[in-house]
């Protein structure tokens, strides 16, 4: 099983074998192996290079998950002796008000000293499929978000709004309606985010598309652009305090202009009691609470 996860890792048979200090025929065989025993056939071979079959996805991830469970035997048994040990990674949205969560995780380290952290910033539709193929525990994401594989525990409604510069001809205006929006010039997360999806869709169902001169996974290069005057930003408002002076927020006047915050994690795995004691502690806690 150590094998196959290498390979495909590796991408490469004569790789995986070098990682692994054996020789590559030993690891053609294992695999070969595999998949007489198994019944099917586990990669495609195509000039030089290897990729998994259907079966092969499918018995990777089952892999992945076993392997994870028996790495983490000895955090399971010290957590029954009370020692709560430990490594969680979470995936979070570039665009949450990382003030807040980074308090919670201080509240759990003081609780559980030997717990470590991982944090990978991203846009929903990544974090999502991150924790779908185990590279994640959890993940903070938007909703809605797919039920039947995940779990959700919803924390946080926010009003979207509209960010300009304090010198935009829009800046003088306290709200402003959706219509208002047709002739200028968007500054977008790109389309790993559902907020993206959203603001299209909304502007879309007031008969124009989005006039988006610029997209990207990173907030800093957003902030540098509205700071510099070169278009307009739709935010949810929890990360209003962290703006620049000379940006401007402005409330718009339609009700979908909000975003609800989930924690997630996937249904069909075995939590470790190490995850459990982490969302049991966000419920009681209420994430982000404000």
């Amino acid at each position: 099983m150590q094998y196959f996860v290498e390979v495909v890792k590796q991408k490469s048979m004569t790789k995986a074998a070098a990682k692994l200090f054996i020789t590559q025929p030993t690891i053609s065989n294992t695999i070969r192996l595999l998949e007489k025993e198994l019944e099917v056939t586990l990669f495609n071979r195509y000039k030089n290079q290897i990729y998994l079959t259907d079966a092969g996805e499918a018995f990777f991830f089952q892999c992945k998950e076993m392997l994870k469970m028996y790495e983490n035997i000895p955090n399971e048994l010290s957590n029954l002796l009370e020692l709560k040990s430990g490594h969680l990674k979470i995936g979070i949205p570039t665009i949450i008000n990382i003030r807040r969560l980074i308090k919670l995780i201080s509240q759990f380290h003081d609780s559980y000293p030997n717990v470590t952290f991982q944090l990978f910033e991203n846009g929903s539709k990544k974090i999502e499929n991150d924790i779908y193929y185990g590279d994640l525990d959890m993940g903070i994401t938007v909703l809605p978000t797919n039920h039947k594989i995940f779990s959700t525990f919803t924390f946080l409604e926010e009003k979207l709004k509209l960010v300009v510069h304090k010198d935009h001809p829009l800046s003088d205006k306290d709200t402003i309606d959706i219509e208002d929006l047709e002739h200028q010039e968007f500054i977008l997360f790109n389309s790993d985010f559902y907020l993206n999806d959203k603001i299209k869709n909304t502007c879309r169902n007031y008969g124009f598309n989005p006039n988006i001169i610029f997209e990207t996974t990173q907030w800093s290069f957003i902030e540098e652009m509205l700071i510099n005057n070169m278009g307009i930003c739709i935010l949810p408002e929890g990360i209003l305090d962290l703006l620049d002076k000379d940006l401007k927020a402005i409330s718009i006047n339609e009700p979908s202009m909000k975003w609800e915050l989930a924690i997630i994690w996937r249904k069909d795995i075995i939590v470790d009691s190490l995850t459990k004691n982490w969302i049991k502690f966000i419920q009681e806690n209420y994430l982000l609470h404000h």
